[in-house]
């Protein structure tokens, strides 16, 4: 049995057609110091190119 990757569960989702979804990097506090276009495209999931995560994700389901 092999045990859940807590890093990848909790910001990684796979769709139905296999694409790896994530949420954008650093969005923690200090917002206000943004811009409101870097605030509102924070907002939207994007999709990961990494391999790295694609091979762990394959490993692990």
């Amino acid at each position: 049995m092999k045990k859940t990757l807590k890093l990848l569960s909790k910001r990684i989702r796979v769709t139905k057609n296999k694409k790896i979804i994530h949420r954008q990097k650093q969005q923690g506090h200090n917002k206000a110091k943004e811009s409101p276009n870097v605030r509102r495209a924070k907002r939207k999931p994007i999709r990961s190119q990494s391999t790295v995560i694609s091979q762990a994700i394959k490993n692990y389901s």
